[in-house]
């Protein structure tokens, strides 16, 4: 009986070894014996029909990380002969995305390269013509498809041809593109486009930007290199310069050991890591998707939507939506209907109207382009659009007389909450039948008011003239007067009235307002929040309810003037989420007037100091983290470098979730010669001030990183770093080991930044935090950024960290650096004179013996000796603004 059991389990071993090979067999017949290796020699043929038991793939990486197969994304009829990820099934490239092939159409390896061709053999593909033979065909562990020789030479490579996606160890090099799919399953060429410029990465739908990586948040510039390449690695994203050794732009992102870059079918660029499981998007461009041309639809209005963080479509004034998805939004006044660019129908000024969009409504393209002209009136902007059959539409700045036009394509609408101030929306329209517009249909204006006086001229001629030099007059007075038209109808214009007309000039200046509508709006200046070296800000309303700041520039000389609008110019265009928002100026008579968005929550200083509820731990990285950005923005991501010179928490302004805005960046120029001969030595704050302020070296953007780093350490304490002795006394500085320190004194004023560096040599960073935290923040929360603010401060500007880096630090992509010990000694010297200055001003109750004056020789500067020079600042250069 046992025999006869070790007799059957053997035979039925035997009959399943047998069928196991038969099945081997069978498939490596089917597979003309090819065992799927890491490459392939020529006369090779592969269909997905031929290799449908393995998803039609046919080749491997070494490792298996990738394959190239017959693929048909989300089972469609449309097969494509691509390169995929294997462990997520994402599709990296394509060859044939633009012609598709059935199941049964094939791919031929010969030695003049890969063809594709359909079921009838005609060829729908190939790769190009080669130099020499091809000996094989290979793809390599980082997913890049190869055409070899005998020699291993690369003949063609995928990496070289990307579709929409670039991978670890990749490069996109100047002038080369990622297309995007028009969707996820249909892989042909849709209608947005990434292009890398010698300066950029930047998003384009027919022909027009919508995106820049400069302006993304995450995005650093650390040189003025030119680009030559983009790519992705473990760390981040980067766009790099001489020959890869110079980093322009940084996106810095979590390690991560597979990652990529794609244009998605939507229009947004985004880089994600696959874990192992999952996907986790790690970057996006745009930040909002409301900024992407086509998310709703042709004319569709698209309003972000905070809880969700999802676009709400819907139709904005005077439209409504079409008859079917694809449709967008349509006029509601059936008579009229939206032209096609340059269609072929009748685009004569008679047939066109203009419908009317409401106020706070924007276009992704008005950011990213420039005025058609400056400086003239709706009509004639209205006309030049009209004229034109590729002109879709214009935006009006009725203040500055800047036309804007639509061009070749008409994207969504958005909702700008302001952004887009003074411009107001029109859309072309065609006349599609007889019915003639009621007179008073509002929403629509047209373009063509003349047809009575032409009338006229030809019925009385001596009458057309007259009204004909009449209007010739009435159009050249509103082209001197153009942002006026309200003084003109209160009989104000006169010969001071022009309103500087070289204002009309100058590109990119923002919304202009009159001086009466500022008074009005801040109810004759009456309600104070704030007042500095640069002037006095009150509160207002403008009419629409935006609640506002209004800024009074004082000692403006009046042959600044030129120089005020163009600095204007400059700072209107600066937009990051990070910086307080110009919106508007007024320059009217001897008055200078800013208007800046208005932050609810006030300054970090009173935040802060001021006694209120306690700012978590959570919320002062936060905000460490947006001051950082918008610093790292200001020396690295603007057209011009901006250095700030004044960073303090009183420039440092809140809006709601503690997100930070810095203030008052760009107004160097706007001084009159007198206050600004100052600058050209000093400008800063007492207690903020970087030593080369006071040693004639030069002011580089590592001044505001000195500035910075002191804010840093006043985040950490809840104090001012000089702080009073009601501050010092639970500061637990009896806990320093029983010995005193250096950084206090018998009146208890402390210079926080020496007991900070002392604290950091201890390694007892508890003691630095601020004690309203009671306990809720660990030990290696403080010193991360203890010792950061430490790096910040080195007297030695070479030894500060760029705020790039700082930036990256804080998100936790940069470990942090050690400080260096030698030249944080000048905190020494400040704290000993400090203490040295308290007992003589002890009793003195004047606020300004909190920064005591410090006489130190000329001989002691030039001497190089181990002084901080940061302390000598007694005064409040440019005050608080």
């Amino acid at each position: 009986m046992f025999y006869l059991s070790l007799f059957c389990i053997s035979s039925y071993v035997f009959m399943a070894s047998i069928i196991k090979f038969s099945r081997v067999f069978l498939l490596f017949s089917a597979i003309s014996a090819y065992t799927f290796s890491d490459y392939i020699t020529p006369d090779f043929t592969a269909s997905y029909l031929q290799f449908v038991d393995q998803s039609g793939t046919f080749l491997f990486s070494p490792n298996g990380t990738f394959k190239a197969a017959v693929f048909n994304p989300g089972g469609q009829t449309k097969f494509y002969v691509c390169v995929i990820h294997a462990a997520s099934n994402t599709i990296i490239w394509s060859a044939n995305h633009d012609a598709p092939i059935s199941n049964s159409a094939k791919m031929n390896l010969n030695l003049t390269g890969i063809t594709i061709v359909d079921d009838e053999g005609n060829l729908t593909w190939s790769t190009p013509p080669l130099k020499s033979a091809v000996s094989a065909l290979a793809l390599t562990e980082m997913g890049n498809l190869m055409l070899l020789d005998q020699s291993n030479v690369s003949l063609w490579d995928s990496f070289h041809k990307p579709t929409d996606t670039i991978v670890i160890g990749q490069r996109l090099p100047v002038g080369a593109l990622l297309s995007s799919a028009v969707s996820d399953s249909d892989l042909s060429t849709g209608n947005y486009m990434l292009t890398i410029t010698s300066s950029d990465a930047i998003l384009q739908w027919h022909g027009q930007t919508y995106w820049k990586l400069s302006m993304a948040l995450k995005a650093y510039k650390n040189s003025n290199y030119q680009v030559e390449y983009m790519t992705v690695n473990r760390t981040g994203m980067y766009l790099l310069g001489s020959n890869g050794t110079v980093t322009v732009f940084a996106v810095v992102l979590p390690v991560s050991n597979f990652r990529i870059a794609k244009l998605a079918p939507s229009g947004e660029f985004t880089v994600s890591s696959f874990s192992g499981t999952k996907w986790e998007q790690e970057f996006i461009g745009p930040e909002d998707s409301c900024q992407t041309p086509f998310i709703c639809r042709r004319m569709g209005l698209c309003t972000h939507d905070p809880v969700s963080s999802r676009p709400i479509c819907s139709c904005p004034p005077n439209f409504h939506a079409g008859s079917s998805n694809s449709a967008g939004c349509v006029p509601s006044n059936g008579s009229y209907s939206l032209p096609l660019a340059c269609s072929g129908r009748s685009n004569s000024s008679s047939s066109v109207s203009y419908l009317t969009l409401g106020p706070d409504l924007g276009y992704f393209g008005n950011v990213y382009s420039v005025p058609l002209r400056h400086g003239v009136n709706l009509s004639l902007c209205q006309d030049l659009c009209s004229r034109n059959c590729s002109c879709l539409g214009i935006f009006y700045n009725n203040s500055s007389g800047s036309c804007y036009v639509l061009q070749d394509e008409l994207g969504s609408i958005m909702s700008s909450d302001g952004d887009e101030s003074g411009l107001l929306g029109y859309i072309k329209a065609s006349v599609v039948s007889s019915a003639t517009p009621h007179d008073n249909d509002a929403d629509i204006t047209r373009s063509q008011r003349h047809k009575f006086p032409v009338v006229a001229l030809v019925l009385l001629p001596v009458t057309g003239c007259i009204i004909l030099i009449a209007a010739i007059g009435l159009l050249w007075r509103r082209i001197l007067n153009l942002s006026t038209t309200k003084d003109i109808k209160l009989g104000k214009f006169n010969s001071n009235s022009s309103r500087d007309m070289e204002a009309f000039l100058i590109p990119g200046l923002p919304q202009r307002f009159d001086y009466e509508e500022l008074d009005k709006a801040t109810d004759n200046f009456k309600t104070l929040i704030g007042s500095g070296g640069f002037g006095t800000v009150y509160k207002g309303v403008l009419p629409d309810k935006t609640v506002v700041a209004v800024k009074k520039i004082i000692n403006m000389g009046i042959q600044g003037k030129k120089d005020f609008f163009t600095e204007i110019a400059v700072i209107g265009n600066i937009h990051h989420v990070n910086l307080v928002k110009l919106k508007g100026f007024c320059a009217q008579g001897g008055e200078r007037l800013l208007v800046y968005d208005y932050m609810n929550r006030g300054s970090l200083d009173h935040a802060l100091f001021g006694g209120g509820p306690v700012i978590e731990w959570q919320e002062r990285l936060d905000i460490a983290l947006g001051t950082a950005r918008g610093l790292a923005y200001l020396h690295s991501g603007c057209d011009q470098k901006i250095i700030h010179c004044d960073i303090k928490p009183e420039n440092i302004l809140l809006q709601d979730h503690f997100q930070a805005k810095i203030s008052d960046f760009g107004l160097s120029k706007l001084l009159s010669p007198e206050q600004s001969g100052l600058f050209t030595t000093m400008r800063g704050t007492r207690g903020y001030l970087a030593p080369e302020w006071l040693t004639n070296a030069a002011i580089t953007e590592k001044t505001d990183v000195y500035s910075f780093g002191m804010v840093l350490l006043e985040l950490v304490s809840g104090r001012k770093n000089c702080s009073p002795r009601s501050q010092t006394q639970s500061m637990n500085l009896s806990n320093s080991g029983g010995g005193h320190s250096s950084a206090s004194s018998t009146t208890g004023l402390v210079y926080f930044p020496l007991f900070a560096l002392e604290m950091h040599e201890q390694s007892r960073y508890l003691d630095l935090a601020d004690p309203r935290l009671e306990g809720r923040v660990t030990v290696e929360e403080v010193e991360k950024l203890v010792r950061i603010a430490l790096c910040c401060v080195h007297e030695e500007p070479a030894l500060r960290p760029n705020m790039v880096t700082v930036v990256g630090i804080l998100e936790g992509g940069i470990p942090v650096a050690q400080p260096r010990i030698e030249s944080l000694n000048f905190l020494r010297f400040y704290g000993r004179r400090f203490s040295e200055s308290s007992i003589i001003a002890e009793g003195n109750e004047d606020d300004s013996m909190m920064y005591p004056r410090f006489n130190i020789s000329a001989s002691t500067i030039r001497s190089g000796s181990q002084t901080g020079f940061s302390y000598i600042s007694s005064q409040n250069i440019s005050g608080p603004r």
